[in-house]
């Protein structure tokens, strides 16, 4: 979904300026007053091109033994046939980078993984690396979680609980509303804004490493790694909680609030359909909910065949290209009855959701017949269970993406045996 792909980007960000934090923090600790005594024996600048200069030396070797050495070591081992010792040499590689990044290049054993990660990608084997490795990632995730347990103190909730709330409140709330008050910005409505804010409503792993970092260099005291441990906790035990209430929020706040409602569907010129439109299309048309690999594929062979359509899409640079193009298209949440308004659903013959969200097929499908009580509705569905469960509520024609994979691949293979479907 795209909230999906707004929180997941949001995340890779922050994770990316983690991975700057790392490297710039041990050249940074004297400034910041860490626990180096001595003044700066040279200015920030030539400590800050030093390290820069290490970390560049660092991410070219890598290069050249992630994109030669590793893929083919990789390569060798495959050979042996033995999965046990194809999983020690993944191990070994990513440990040894580990290591070597930290003692040869005063670069942390954090980013010394990470970019191990990195040049194992480069390998063609690096899908069967991540299966096999799949086990012992459970694992270490148990153990890095235990450890985050041992590190944090039970005794800061009743020493410090102001400082504790305070903590959480910057995570819980300082954080939501940055998220909500940007996404908002980029004129994605309030349901959105608020499903982001929610997702980002915690603090992960790489913050845990960054306190280590800062305890270790002396610019964090023991107190204050256990408060950020204590508001990581509590933030993420409370998450759940924070996205049961999204929708009853939401509602409250459009119910009593005008700012709310003109965030909930904001002044977009993609949520109308141009006003040069040409309104042959608008009757008896296909209205088709989603453009992503499915929705792609049907507006090609409608396209094709001359078939009129219009496209509802939440990708707003989806459907910029599509209007480029010259194709109806319209932004917003298909669930909101002013999004099937614009697409003209009053006047289509068929609506297509390309979309594999089960909850919101059926409002989009039951908006779509309180407007037009006769529409044909066609929905896509991931398995059996779900296609069951929608046909029984008479959702409309359910295709079910594994069956007509299946049917694809059959009908190639008997037609390649001299065989056709129907004889079969």
């Amino acid at each position: 979904s795209v909230n999906g792909q707004i929180a997941v980007g949001w995340l890779i960000v922050e994770d990316l300026v983690m991975v700057l934090v790392l490297v710039l923090l041990p050249a940074l600790a004297p400034l910041l007053g860490g626990g180096a005594s001595d003044p700066l024996p040279q200015s920030i600048w030539v400590t800050l091109g030093i390290t820069l200069a290490k970390v560049g030396a660092f991410i070219a070797l890598m290069l050249v033994v992630g994109r030669r050495v590793f893929p083919k070591l990789l390569w060798l081992v495959a050979r042996t046939g033995s999965r046990e010792l194809f999983t020690l040499c993944v191990i070994a590689g990513a440990v040894s980078v580990a290591y070597g990044s930290a003692k040869l290049f005063d670069v942390s054993f954090a980013l010394g993984a990470f970019f191990a990660g990195m040049m194992m990608r480069e390998s063609e084997f690096s899908h069967r690396a991540a299966e096999e490795s799949l086990p012992l990632r459970d694992a270490f995730s148990v153990l890095f979680f235990v450890s985050v347990g041992m590190l944090f103190d039970p005794r800061v909730l009743l020493d410090e609980p102001l400082r504790v709330l305070a903590v959480v409140a910057i995570i819980m709330v300082g954080k939501t509303l940055a998220a909500i008050a940007l996404v908002v910005a980029f004129r994605y409505p309030l349901s959105s804004a608020l499903t982001v804010g929610a997702s980002l409503a915690q603090i992960g792993e790489f913050s845990f490493i960054l306190a280590g970092l800062g305890v270790a260099l002396k610019l964090l005291p023991l107190e204050g790694q256990s408060l950020i441990l204590a508001g990581a906790l509590i933030s993420i035990a409370l998450n759940s909680l924070l996205f049961g209430a999204i929708e009853p929020a939401r509602r409250w706040l459009v119910a009593r609030s005008a700012l709310a409602r003109r965030l909930e569907r904001p002044e977009d010129p993609l949520a109308e359909l141009p006003s040069g439109t040409d309104q042959t299309v608008l009757t008896g048309q296909v209205v088709l909910v989603g453009h992503g690999r499915v929705g792609q594929r049907i507006a090609q062979a409608l396209a094709e065949r001359g078939v009129a359509f219009v496209v509802a899409e939440q990708n707003r640079e989806l459907v910029e290209a599509l209007r480029a193009k010259g194709v109806p298209a319209v932004s917003g949440d298909a669930t909101e009855p002013a999004v099937l308004i614009q697409a003209h659903i009053a006047r289509a013959a068929m609506l297509v959701i390309a979309t594999p969200d089960t909850l919101g097929v059926r409002k989009m499908v039951e908006l779509a017949r309180m407007l037009n009580p006769g529409i044909e509705v066609v929905v896509r569905s991931h398995n059996r269970e779900e296609a069951v469960l929608l046909e029984a509520e008479h959702i409309g024609k359910v295709f079910i993406g594994e069956h007509e994979l299946a049917h694809g691949m059959a009908g190639h293979v008997l037609a390649r045996m001299g065989r056709s479907a129907a004889s079969h």
